[in-house]
C-alpha cells in the first residue's frame, strides 16, 4: 500500500532532486501518482472483494487456475509460480478455498505422490459471479481517474 493522501508537489520534488542529485522530476512525480491509484484501486477491490466472501488472493488463485487455455488443474506449486505470495500464506489460502469447497484436489497423474488443483463447479459459478463486479470496480475507478486527469 501507498499511505501519502497528499502528494508532494512538484517543487518539492524538485528540492529533493536537487539536494539527491539524482532522479528525474517528472519521472518521480509519474512514479508517485501510480503508486498513489495502484494503492487506492486496490482498497477499492478489497472493498469488493469482502463483501463477496472472497479474498483478492482467493479469486486470483481460482482466476489462475481457470485461465490456462487447454489445463483444468494445476500444482500448488505451479499456481506459486504464477502469484507473488509466500508459499505458507499460499497452503493456507488453499486449504480455505478446499474446506468452502471452491477448489477440489484430484491425483497428479504424473506423479503420485502429488495433487493437483481444480476448480469444482461451486469455484467455476463463483468465479463467473465475482467477475462482473471485479471489472466494474475497476471500469469506474479508471473513468474517475482518467476523468480527473483532464
Amino acid at each position: 500500500m501507498f499511505f501519502l493522501n497528499e502528494l508532494p508537489s512538484r517543487d518539492m520534488i524538485a528540492g529533493y532532486v536537487s539536494q539527491a542529485k539524482s532522479g528525474d522530476v517528472s519521472q518521480i512525480e509519474t512514479a508517485l501518482t501510480r503508486m498513489r491509484e495502484a494503492s487506492l484501486l486496490v482498497r477499492q477491490i478489497d472493498k469488493y472483494f469482502s463483501d463477496t466472501g472472497l479474498s483478492q488472493l482467493k479469486f486470483l488463485i481460482l482466476v489462475v487456475i481457470d485461465r490456462e487455455p487447454n489445463v483444468s488443474s494445476l500444482r500448488a506449486s505451479e499456481i506459486n509460480q504464477k502469484l507473488d505470495v509466500s508459499k505458507p500464506v499460499l497452503h493456507r489460502t488453499i486449504q480455505s478455498l478446499l474446506a468452502a469447497d471452491l477448489l477440489k484436489q484430484i491425483d497428479d497423474p504424473e506423479d503420485r505422490r502429488a495433487y493437483r488443483l481444480q476448480l469444482t463447479p461451486k469455484g467455476s459459478s463463483k468465479l463467473l459471479a465475482v467477475l462482473p463486479g471485479y471489472f466494474d470496480t475497476i471500469s469506474r475507478f479508471m473513468e474517475t481517474t482518467d476523468a480527473q486527469r483532464i
